[in-house]
């Protein structure tokens, strides 16, 4: 029931993000649901002890690559439920990753599923070039790239406490965030946007706070207890349901309607992604505590 909960938090997460992306640019947005939460880390949790280095890769990749961009392709018209779908990606890349960086042994199994989920992306990829840009799918791949970067990261930082080193992980991308903000949207498209939110944006607060409240704190607090005292591979196959909650909710309240290819695509990368990272839904063999983990 924690582990469906959680799912809960992160697919409706996306509801948040949309309502966010509503009021304020892209760029700026990202900085400030880090920001929020970086300040009282700072405050009142000790930093863990792992390499800087280390920390820092997953900051940039899970904090600034994933939702810089991520929340580009959602300004540009990726559907909702979509992203959350194709951002299910950061799996598959995270397993080549590891075999190119880290020389972990790939499985055939694995290979095979590497295959599925790049043939259900081609499939997402070929139905949006139909029927709209392909660019925002290419930013939603590139944010699942990006967080894989992210997850390296995190496989190279052990600690007795993973939690704080998510938190502190959030310390990292307001500022490289806040400066791309700057460069790219404007000096004053962030606080312009903020100041109009104030009088008549209250639902992009609301938002900022569901996803750094229930999404990360709650979220990722309870997910991290779950990983704690239950074997990993009971744990794990619960996140590649979060999709089909984003799309559910995308559909319920914001009246998306995917494409037959889209939702046949999208089943495709979740069966592809499973059996890349070791997963059988529901259960099968665990995955490693390493991948898990990640």
């Amino acid at each position: 029931m924690l582990a469906l909960f959680v799912v809960l938090l992160w697919g409706l997460n996306f509801l948040a993000l949309r309502a966010g992306l509503d009021h304020f640019p892209p760029m700026f947005f990202a900085a400030l649901r880090f920001a929020v939460l970086a300040i009282p880390v700072l405050i009142f949790i000790p930093r863990p002890d792992v390499p800087v280095r280390w920390l820092v890769l997953y900051g940039l990749g899970f904090g600034v690559g994933q939702f810089a961009f991520l929340f580009t392709a959602m300004r540009l018209g990726m559907p909702t439920g979509l992203a959350s779908l194709v951002l299910q990606s950061s799996a598959p890349f995270t397993v080549v990753l590891g075999a190119i960086l880290l020389r972990e042994k790939l499985t055939r199994v694995q290979m095979i599923g590497l295959a599925v989920a790049v043939g259900g992306m081609a499939i997402i990829g070929a139905d949006r070039l139909a029927n709209a840009t392909l660019v925002p799918v290419l930013l939603c791949l590139a944010a699942g790239l990006s967080w894989a970067f992210g997850n390296l990261g995190a496989r190279k930082t052990p600690a007795t406490n993973p939690l704080h080193v998510t938190l502190w992980m959030s310390v990292v991308p307001p500022l490289p965030l806040f400066a791309l903000s700057m460069a790219i949207e404007g000096p004053t498209a962030g606080i312009n946007a903020f100041a109009r939110a104030t009088h008549d944006g209250h639902a992009a607060f609301v938002a900022l706070a569901y996803t750094v409240i229930a999404a990360t704190i709650c979220g990722s607090g309870l997910w991290t207890y779950l990983m704690s005292r239950y074997p990993a591979g009971v744990v794990a196959p619960f996140s590649l349901l979060v999709p089909i909650v984003g799309f559910t909710a995308a559909w319920l309240v914001l009246h998306e309607e995917p494409s037959v290819f889209s939702l046949v695509g999208g089943a495709i990368v979740i069966l592809g992604a499973a059996a890349a990272t070791g997963v059988r839904i529901p259960g099968g063999r665990q995955v490693s505590p390493e991948l898990a983990r990640i």
